[in-house]
């Protein structure tokens, strides 16, 4: 298996996005610019595809595989994010409330998570609002991701 690390862009909706593989796994996304994928790395490709069919609504539930996250909060906090269905949001406190622990710790956690929109923070929202987003051009992006999942209307 190989443990080189990669970076590539996709061109998507909300700006142009890299990508960083590490290995066999996806291990980053964030927003910036990047020279596109290889069509010659398999798992780059794959994940240009389905990041593709995300925003053409041609893709409901990612399969990829990620870089493991570190710790056991860590990993806790991007399972209850991947287990939020598209079109669905959750709350802070709701998550919260599952893992025993705080809504500011489940904010942090949303916040700390490197593979955005493939682990969806984006539908983790506060009590009265949108809480935070620190991926593209912030909150923006956040409504942008919900819109193109139909969440928007939860957010009224």
């Amino acid at each position: 298996m190989s443990t080189e690390t990669r970076r590539f862009g996709i061109d998507t909706p909300t700006g142009q996005i890299i990508v960083t593989i590490e290995g066999e796994a996806v291990a980053g996304l964030e927003w910036g610019d990047a020279p596109a994928a290889s069509l010659d790395d398999a798992l780059a490709a794959e994940v240009a595809r389905q990041i593709d069919a995300y925003f053409d609504r041609r893709l409901e539930v990612f399969e990829l595989p990620l870089k493991p996250a570190s710790g056991n909060f860590a990993q806790a906090m991007r399972q209850a994010m991947i287990d939020i269905p598209l079109g669905r949001t959750r709350t802070y406190g709701e998550i919260a409330k599952d893992l025993g622990v705080t809504a500011q710790a489940v904010g942090q956690g949303c916040g700390a998570n490197s593979i955005p929109i493939i682990v969806p923070c984006h539908r983790v929202l506060a009590q009265c609002g949108l809480g935070g987003f620190s991926g593209g051009r912030g909150i923006e992006t956040k409504v942008a991701l919900l819109r193109l999942e139909s969440a928007a209307s939860l957010l009224i």
